[in-house]
């Protein structure tokens, strides 16, 4: 079921946002030199890697290390980075992912390929049977400004308490937190 939803609403999702990612592709393009699609390694279900799709906000010889690890994450922004990361559009390509069933709408965020504190726990905690998602327990309980171990805590939440419901109920919050910009590092 929950894969059949996924499907669906990510096509849909794309139909719906082919204007808004078409001139977000061209606003990334005419401002900052490279690609416009950033191809992030993460980890997916059971710590298998896959490339995750994001509208490119950083300089393109910004380290492959999470924003907060970075020592002055604004410098490595370009142009409308900021803007792209508060107003979430630089999520816009995961819809892509899901599509494929490397994720689902709901489930925990996808680690970095290098966050070995955040994969470790996750494993311990059979997080990692999960799907990673555009959102999740974590996103709307504090989003980037969680400490891992708390996040690790809201991901095995929903582990053990998923369902339809749950996936409906943090689809509408996640809805309301992007609209306030609430809980985004830039």
């Amino acid at each position: 079921m929950k894969r059949f939803f996924d499907g669906t609403l990510s096509f849909l999702a794309l139909l719906f946002f082919t204007v808004p990612m078409l001139l977000t592709a061209l606003l990334v393009k005419l401002t900052s030199k490279g690609p416009t699609l950033y191809w992030s390694d993460r980890v997916g279900k059971n710590n298998v890697l896959f490339k995750m799709p994001k509208f490119r906000t950083m300089r393109t010889d910004t380290p492959a290390v999470a924003t907060h690890l970075l020592s002055d994450p604004d410098r490595w922004l370009t142009p409308i980075g900021k803007f792209l990361r508060t107003s979430s559009l630089d999520e816009l390509p995961q819809l892509l992912s899901i599509l494929k069933g490397d994720m689902s709408f709901v489930g925990p965020r996808p680690a970095l390929f290098n966050q070995d504190d955040l994969i470790a726990l996750r494993t311990a905690k059979g997080v990692h049977l999960l799907t990673p998602g555009l959102t999740g327990w974590a996103q709307i309980n504090g989003r980037d400004e969680l400490p891992i171990p708390v996040k690790v805590g809201f991901d095995e939440y929903y582990l053990n308490h998923r369902s339809f419901a749950l996936d409906l109920k943090i689809l509408c919050l996640t809805f309301f937190k992007v609209l306030r910009r609430e809980g985004v590092q830039h």
